[in-house]
């Protein structure tokens, strides 16, 4: 499957409203967001892939019952009203669903290198040797 397909525009909203962070990274660092997210899409299979747009679908039209908009026309605090509700009180499925999303985006966000060293986080393999040193 094709990067367009697997990113629609709408996961930058969502991006920077989950990571606000995210809305500042220049266009190597949304590519290299896209690549990361796009590679751990890839590699799960097409139904996972179909479940994942599906649910952003859903999350960007939802609004439109309350409120009259779809996600990316909402005010910001409608937009953050509404992740809590999908995080906090809507059925299991949906909620599972968040969760998928917000762990895609942290990792697109977060495995980059930059973003990494920015934050003077230096993960190693032999991180169990220093806890029983």
């Amino acid at each position: 499957m094709s990067t367009p397909d697997l990113m629609p525009p709408i996961l930058k909203v969502f991006a920077s409203r989950i990571v606000p962070e995210s809305a500042a990274l220049d266009a190597a660092g949304r590519a290299r967001f896209h690549a990361i997210v796009a590679e751990a899409l890839a590699e799960r299979p097409s139904g996972v892939q179909r479940q994942f747009r599906t649910f952003l679908s859903l999350l960007r039209l939802a609004p439109l019952l309350r409120f009259g908009a779809t996600f990316e026309r909402l005010a910001p605090e409608r937009q953050d009203a509404v992740l809590r509700w999908f995080q906090d009180d809507a059925p299991s499925l949906l909620r599972k669903g968040l969760w998928g999303l917000k762990t895609i985006v942290f990792m697109g966000y977060y495995a980059q290198t930059q973003v990494t060293e920015s934050l003077s986080y230096t993960p190693t393999f032999s991180g169990n040797e220093k806890l029983h040193a």
